[in-house]
């Protein structure tokens, strides 16, 4: 997905201080920063995830960090498939666990940085503000690694056992690929498996993106690993 990106202006969200982002992430180059998934207002008020060289790194930033997760751990492989559930949850009375980070079915625990946001912060899931997928404030740090069923929850903040399972025989965590039934207002689900409609909305919200680039299609997803 080098230079390009995924783009929808956001509508009246359900909760705009709720929601979860869920998404099968291949990484092509480890080492560099690539924004995954943001909901942009401008370049200095944004909710972004992304790998800040090797680490996840969850933002709330309004003018300023209000809340911020950067993993201890890296994340190097580029031979795996990793699972990665965001969720954001303000109204959450304890602050820990306000902003979550999962990792194939595993919560996140240990962080470089760890600030939570306040108690009731609006996120950017806001009418008029865009979402971005692969690309960090419309134009820089672009995503090139491979994606596979990224589903965007407006308001419900999910356990990741709703998008993901421990495969009975084998103890490996493994995708489901049914869309989550209730994403909210500016909910999707892109599963990225039609060829010809790569930025389809399979959700059953059906919202349309706009595409700028050449999105590369891939057999490589997280149930049959190249």
């Amino acid at each position: 997905m080098a230079s390009t990106k995924i783009t929808r202006t956001l509508g009246t969200p359900t909760d705009n201080k709720k929601w979860t982002c869920s998404y099968w992430i291949k990484r092509a180059n480890p080492g560099t920063d690539e924004y995954m998934f943001e909901l942009n207002e401008d370049s200095s008020h944004y909710n972004s995830i992304n790998f800040n060289s090797d680490r996840i790194e969850f933002n709330d930033n309004n003018g300023g960090y209000l809340g911020r997760k950067i993993t201890t751990r890296k994340f190097t492989d580029p031979g795996a498939w990793y699972h990665l559930v965001c969720v954001y949850d303000s109204d959450n009375v304890t602050a820990d666990d306000r902003m979550m980070v999962y990792v194939n079915g595993v919560r996140e625990t240990a962080f470089d940085t760890d600030t939570d946001p306040t108690s009731g912060a609006v996120s950017f899931n806001a009418s008029g503000n865009t979402c971005n997928i692969g690309v960090h404030n419309t134009s820089s740090n672009y995503m090139n690694s491979d994606v596979s069923h990224l589903q965007f929850v407006d308001g419900a903040a999910l356990a990741p056992t709703e998008f993901g399972e421990t495969d009975s025989t084998s103890g490996i965590w493994k995708i489901k690929t049914t869309c989550y039934a209730t994403p909210g207002n500016n909910g999707f689900c892109m599963k990225f498996e039609d060829r010809t409609n790569l930025d389809l909305d399979s959700s059953s919200n059906a919202h349309t993106f706009t595409t700028t680039g050449t999105l590369t299609a891939t057999y490589d997803n997280p149930s049959n690993n190249f």
